[in-house]
């Protein structure tokens, strides 16, 4: 913006400014700006916005712009010309805030870290279960190793202790409870078929989510968003109907724990409003408390004696290389899913879910090729459609 001042004679203040001539002549100076008394503000026909800084861009006297023009000053012609623009926000807070590029660095980081733990998880699991098939004590050890890993951080202050109360662990129950339930079903579903079969099933999650909440919720969605199920149904469907090692156990155990983990997510959307605890502390509490809930009920369903009895066969059979395939599946169960959830607070519930479909393909291609499980074309056409339309379901509900 152009201003124009007209002053009296006042030196300038501040930094001193030297114009050298020929002739050393000393200049009589002028304030650039009026004084900013209540009564000259109140007159003054137009006010400088303080909101914004302003940078100048050049200084003039008598009409024409220029250091030189400061000679006129004090002949006959007074009025002080300044040009200057407002100072944009990303000039001011460009310093502080992270730049886009180191950004995206970041969540690709997280990314590529979800992906690599996930993959190393699966992996390892059903090395575990294909050995020694209990999925509810594998279960237990999953969390209970995560608990134990992030009780150690609290207590020796690798991490800071979340700030609860009761009403914290109240509303973090039934989300508990939707975790235990999915997270036992999924390994259940692990242990009677392939890895890769499980994880095409579970891309049908976003189907029970809209159902879910359509039925139950009452929530309505857009055209597009129905449409986009029914790729995902088909495919499922497809993939289920041409599976060489189809097995109705392993088929219901990942279907059961698509409508668990979506209950999760509704009790976790409800229960946690307004609570300030970061992912990882709030996952962590998850983890104790699905401990607690599921080790009764996996004592209960399988037992010591049959845990005992299936540890000195898998063993005689694997060897003692079954202690550490247990432990890393355990180890790498709580990681994921810790940077998981450190991730949704980083980046948008859309760039979540892509992530999401993402990992559900780096985990059905690494098991296939690893455990050379046999795939027909027909099969592997119903996994692609069935992906394919998790993606688009990703970006119609957004």
């Amino acid at each position: 913006m152009i201003s124009s001042l007209r002053q009296p004679s006042i030196g300038i203040t501040g930094s001193d400014v030297v114009l050298r001539r020929t002739h050393a002549t000393t200049l009589q100076t002028r304030s650039f700006l009026p004084s900013l008394s209540r009564g000259s503000a109140l007159r003054s026909s137009s006010m400088v916005s303080v909101h914004k800084p302003l940078h100048l861009a050049s200084v003039g006297v008598g009409g024409s712009f220029g250091m030189k023009n400061f000679e006129n000053l004090g002949r006959g012609d007074d009025l002080v010309k300044c040009g200057a623009y407002e100072a944009d926000k990303s000039e001011i807070e460009g310093a502080a805030t992270p730049s886009e590029a180191a950004k995206k660095v970041k969540i690709g980081i997280y990314f590529a870290t979800w992906w690599a733990l996930n993959v190393v998880f699966n992996i390892y699991n059903k090395k575990v279960l294909n050995a020694y098939p209990y999925p509810w004590l594998t279960s237990t050890l999953s969390l209970a190793c995560g608990s134990l890993m992030m009780l150690i951080s609290w207590a020796t202050r690798i991490a800071e202790a979340p700030k609860t109360d009761l009403d914290f662990w109240k509303s973090l129950f039934p989300v508990a409870v939707a975790h235990t339930i999915g997270h036992v079903a999924a390994t259940v579903s692990m242990s009677k078929v392939a890895v890769s079969f499980t994880h095409i099933i579970k891309s049908g999650e976003p189907a029970f989510s809209v159902l879910v909440s359509r039925f139950i919720l009452g929530e309505s969605f857009p055209a597009q968003v129905y449409l986009s199920l029914l790729p995902i149904i088909g495919g499922c469907a497809l993939a289920a109907v041409t599976e060489l090692n189809f097995n109705m156990v392993g088929f219901m155990g990942a279907m059961i724990s698509n409508l668990a983990f979506v209950f999760r997510n509704i009790f976790s959307k409800k229960g946690m409003k307004g609570k300030s605890v970061s992912g990882m502390n709030y996952y962590a509490c998850l983890s104790i408390l699905s401990l607690a809930i599921l080790t009764p009920f996996a004592i209960a369903v399988e037992g010591p004696q049959m845990w005992a009895a299936g540890w000195q066969t898998a063993v005689s059979q694997v060897g003692p290389q079954l202690v550490w395939w247990v432990a890393a599946q355990s180890v790498f169960y709580h990681l994921y899913n810790q940077v998981s959830y450190m991730s949704l607070d980083e980046i948008s519930p859309l760039t979540f879910s892509i992530g999401n479909t993402m990992k559900r393909i780096s985990v059905i291609v690494s098991s296939i090729i690893i455990f050379q499980t046999p795939v027909q074309p027909v099969n592997a056409l119903g996994a692609a459609i069935a992906v394919f339309g998790t993606f688009l379901y990703s970006q119609a509900k957004q």
